[in-house]
């Protein structure tokens, strides 16, 4: 059954009360009777209450309603009659205009034959004075309105032309034009003409039928020379300032280039014309873009050449913020030469630039360190007194670095945001970015190796001071400036030289650095070696060993050695601290106070007393002990690299003067009293090294070798006794 006709729905239209009670009665016991009361009673209850609402809410809507209706019947009862009023005055007006036009009927077609030859007598009237009024404007050179009159005479002379009247005037107005044409074409030609002066005598020789190829050939030609007189007066614009030679050359140069290309664009490659080839517009354009990219790069050029020549000598700033200007006006020129390829631009100028103020900043680099140097030379070389090389030493190294450090701040000028350009963008420069890390500092810390690993040749004459100065400041920058200096320009600019297989790590040049630390300092050693080898051996050379006397005091020579390395070591004592404690050794090993004896060393070095004394003269002249000696020492190397420490390379110039001492020994002969005198030296020697030096036993056993050498060359070798040396050695 449909539930829209069940009888038992009371939401159906079909409800049927009775038989919706009797079915209620016989199906619902009296509590489901009483409840299905109740909850009709409360939903008739709620429908009631819910119809009050409704009727309230709406009551103030009918009554404005009302209003608004009545309001509306008054309104269109004045309508009425204002319409009824406007429609009899519309009759009024009606009525008067059919009497007008019946009273001027008959008027009306004369009306417009008279308007109709009014006009043609006007225009007969501009044909009769045209050829004079052409003269008048050509004479006023007024050519622009002059062509424009003869184009408007032109329809007249189409349509009436054929009379002889007209026909004069037209040969008249034709001769005069051609006249114009002639005098037109020699302004085109002429060389003083400007960009703007060369478009308007194109477009009027184009509107007097002139033939288009020619003229655009002809207009490239032209323009091309007026361009060439202003590269010309641009080159010899050298007084002025960068940023107002590119000025210069933006308001006149590029400003006309700009002016020939779009009038040239406009007039032969954005119109067709019916009179040429099929191909003119393209071949029209090819001509335009090679104009365009020939006259840019002679400007381009001249550019360059300019800013090559103010590379080193004028403003950086300046010349970047001129470069910018440029910039962006060839930016402009490109948004507005449609179709047309500009190659060149400026970038590749600023880069160019980028890389010759890094040459320029590198020589400026490499100038200051060979004037710092010869300061210090200078210093060294002329100081009365004792030098601060510490001083010398931070002087040298501060330079450097904050020189480093201005020329990288610098160039950061490039990189800056405010650019219309931005160099990192293109392949060339960031090569250019990582040229500077490259070619300007890693360049320079290389160079810098390279010049002071000249002043370690054999054949440098270089103070010996210099050398250690040199070789301290090669260790600091290899200790602490290569980082630093690296750190810096990879944070500058950006570089991660972590990652890249081309770029310098600073550990290659932290290497080279102290490779030449190293060799600076084994050259000190050498110089001041032979130094005191020199004193040596010459007092060994210039002595009469045979006839000496017998030893009452040490020989000067030995004080003056012994002087020299305490100057030495004082002087490295402020710049290297020895392997352990800093300063002069106080204390010497147990056996330091011993008789002049020879040390045998096993591989754990002990010491033990050989007392040349004990030993008979059978027994001295014998070979065997210095074999024994000899079987059981170590092989002392005499030119290895010391470290950087002040025994190690005091320690090293001992082993090259006793070593020499030692040789000069060997090629002498030696008396009695020669032998003893040696005795007496190296107990000396042996008495005073032991403080400069970390591990005396080395210098026992060269002064053993001594010793043992001129017991070998002596003819009766007799040694003194170990208390008398002691005695003459404490007394001298």
């Amino acid at each position: 059954m449909d539930e829209k006709e069940n009888p038992f729905d009371m939401d159906s239209p079909s409800f049927d009360a009775d038989r919706y009670l009797e079915k209620l009665l016989k199906e619902c016991s009296l509590k489901q009777i009483m409840d299905t009361e109740a909850a009709v009673v409360k939903d008739t209850q709620t429908l009631h209450s819910d119809m009050q609402t409704l009727v309230y809410e709406n009551y103030n809507k009918f009554i404005s309603a009302t209003d608004t209706i009545r309001k509306m019947k008054d309104d269109f009862k004045q309508m009425e009659t204002d319409v009824n009023l406007l429609m009899n005055k519309m009759q009024s007006i009606t009525t008067f205009s059919e009497q007008i036009t019946g009273t001027l009927q008959g008027t009306r077609s004369q009306l417009c034959r008279l308007s109709e030859k009014h006009s043609l007598l006007k225009r007969l009237q501009f044909l009769s004075t045209l050829p004079a009024k052409l003269k008048a404007l050509i004479e006023e050179q007024n050519y622009a309105q002059a062509v424009q009159d003869y184009l408007h005479a032109q329809k007249v002379f189409a349509q009436y032309g054929r009379q002889p009247s007209f026909d004069g005037i037209k040969r008249d107005c034709d001769a005069i034009m051609e006249e114009l044409k002639e005098r037109l074409r020699l302004d085109f030609q002429s060389a003083g003409n400007t960009a703007q002066s060369l478009t308007e005598i194109g477009e009027l020789l184009l509107q007097l039928d002139e033939k288009t190829s020619d003229l655009a050939s002809e207009m490239l030609r032209c323009a091309s020379k007026r361009l060439h007189e202003q590269i010309v007066m641009l080159q010899d614009q050298t007084e002025r300032d960068m940023l107002e030679f590119v000025d210069m050359g933006i308001d006149g140069f590029l400003n006309d280039l700009a002016l020939v290309v779009t009038s040239y664009f406009d007039m032969f490659v954005a119109k067709h014309y019916e009179q040429e080839r099929d191909d003119f517009q393209e071949n029209a354009l090819n001509a335009l873009n090679g104009f365009l990219n020939e006259n840019i790069d002679k400007y381009l050029t001249l550019v360059q050449d300019r800013v090559e020549s103010d590379i080193g000598y004028g403003d950086t700033q300046v010349m970047l913020r001129a470069l910018d200007r440029l910039h962006r006006r060839l930016q402009a020129m490109r948004n507005i030469c449609r179709g047309l390829q500009v190659q060149r631009n400026t970038l590749d100028i600023i880069i160019g630039a980028a890389h010759q103020l890094c040459d320029a900043h590198g020589k400026n680099l490499k100038d200051h360190f060979a004037d710092s140097l010869s300061a210090v030379r200078l210093s060294l070389v002329s100081a009365k007194s004792d030098v601060n090389l510490s001083e010398l030493i931070s002087n040298l190294y501060v330079a450097m670095v904050e020189k480093i450090k201005g020329v990288l701040q610098d160039l950061m000028i490039f990189l800056r945001t405010d650019w219309s350009f931005n160099i990192k963008a293109e392949n060339k420069g960031a090569l250019c970015v990582e040229g500077i890390r490259e070619n300007l500092l890693i360049g320079f810390l290389r160079h810098i190796s390279k010049v002071m690993s000249g002043f370690a040749d054999v054949s440098s004459s270089s103070p010996p001071n210099l050398l250690l100065v040199l070789s301290k400041t090669c260790l600091e920058l290899e200790q602490q400036g290569v980082h630093m200096l690296i750190t810096l320009v990879d944070d500058l600019y950006e570089i991660d030289s972590e990652n890249s297989a081309t770029l310098t790590h600073e550990t290659e040049i932290c290497a080279e650095m102290r490779e030449t630390a190293q060799s600076l300092l084994d050259s000190y050693v050498r110089l001041q070696g032979t130094n005191i080898s020199q004193m040596l051996r010459k007092s060994v050379e210039t002595r009469d060993w045979l006839n000496c006397l017998e030893p009452r005091s040490v020989r000067a020579v030995m004080k003056r050695v012994v002087e020299e390395l305490g100057s030495i070591e004082t002087v490295l004592a402020s710049l290297y601290e020895s392997a352990g404690n800093t300063g002069f050794r106080t204390t010497a090993s147990s056996d330091s106070s011993r008789k002049t004896y020879f040390s045998n060393f096993n591989a754990s070095k002990p010491q033990y007393r050989s007392n040349w004394s004990n030993y008979t003269p059978s027994q001295l002249e014998s070979s065997y002990v210095s074999n024994i000696h000899r079987l059981f020492s170590e092989r002392v190397d005499i030119f290895t690299s010391v470290e950087f420490t002040k025994a190690s390379i005091v320690m090293g110039i001992i082993k090259i003067g006793l070593k020499t001492l030692l040789e000069c020994v060997r090629l002498r002969t030696f008396s009695k009293f020669g032998l003893q005198q040696i005795q007496v030296d190296a107990h000396y020697l042996q008495m005073n090294l032991w403080r400069f030096v970390s591990d005396e036993n080395l210098v026992n056993f060269l002064l053993d070798e001594i010793l043992g050498s001129a017991v070998h060359r002596c003819l009766e070798s007799v040694l003194m006794e170990p208390n008398a040396v002691e005695i003459i050695c404490e007394r001298g």
